[in-house]
């Protein structure tokens, strides 16, 4: 109360002064029909810039989960899509009853932890061995190839990311169907280096370049970066700098793939390797 008192006695003039203005307004306000319209006016504009204000902090405050929503059904979608198979009298067909000519199975997660400034980079997702996420699962962001899972428990998963020096991957130039090995040199973490494309294939910058599927862990077509720059390293072969397409400081949700059959293929091909 002794505050209360203090302060009305310090600011007393002001305080009189904001109430007579006050009133001064509202009879101006009230006794003319010009100023009232005006007033009213004022008010309603700036009712409804608060309002488109409030408005806009609740979406973006949304934003995670509408993200989140968006990747689900991105999932649902692909699922759905793996069940289709073509057919000679019509496009597609769904196979709901049977998973057996689904060869990927699709899941999203969210990056709980990331680097990128190592020679050996590794993130880790919020999903594991009881939402299915196992080794050897390949990773993509919306954007491209992200990385493969080694290492699984309950509820996380840890994956080697394509910025790893032990990370490779069979990539081909879109526009020729040439295919090499793609991995990273431990430098710029926005690039890549393409290897073993000979040197009579003619090569553009800008060239797309994506998974073969000849793994049994990337799908085929994939996105993985575009030419950059390339030079004859010496050798029968190009060294073809590759700009990925993965922000891998911005990665976020993620998609996670299962081969179905993954190991039918590699039981098939371990007498040959």
């Amino acid at each position: 109360m002794r505050n209360l008192l203090n302060f009305l006695a310090r600011y007393d003039n002001l305080i009189i002064f904001l109430l007579l203005e006050g009133i001064a307004f509202y009879l101006v306000v009230t006794g003319n029909d010009y100023q009232n319209t005006r007033a009213l006016k004022n008010i309603r504009v700036l009712t409804i810039g608060i309002e488109k204000k409030i408005s806009s902090t609740r979406s973006y405050l949304n934003l995670r989960d509408i993200n989140a929503n968006i990747a689900r059904e991105n999932i649902a979608l692909r699922n759905e899509m793996g069940r289709m198979v073509k057919s000679d009298t019509q496009l597609f067909f769904s196979v709901s009853d049977s998973v057996l000519k689904q060869q990927y199975l699709y899941t999203s997660a969210e990056i709980v932890n990331n680097s990128v400034n190592r020679q050996k980079n590794f993130f880790t997702i919020n999903k594991g061995l009881k939402q299915g996420v196992n080794v050897d699962m390949a990773v993509k962001s919306p954007d491209g190839v992200a990385g493969i899972i080694v290492s699984s428990s309950d509820n996380f998963s840890v994956g080697m990311s394509l910025l790893n020096l032990d990370f490779r991957i069979s990539a081909r130039m879109k526009s020729n169907d040439y295919f090499g090995s793609l991995s990273w040199d431990g430098r710029d973490y926005r690039y890549a280096i393409l290897n073993e494309i000979p040197q009579h294939v003619i090569i553009n910058k800008g060239d797309t370049v994506e998974t073969t599927g000849y793994s049994s862990i990337f799908p085929e077509g994939i996105l993985v970066g575009v030419v950059s720059d390339y030079e004859k390293s010496g050798g029968d072969f190009y060294k073809i700098r590759i700009m990925l397409s993965t922000d891998f400081k911005k990665l976020n949700y993620v998609d996670v793939i299962g081969n179905l059959r993954r190991t039918e293929q590699k039981e098939l091909e371990q007498p040959y390797q």
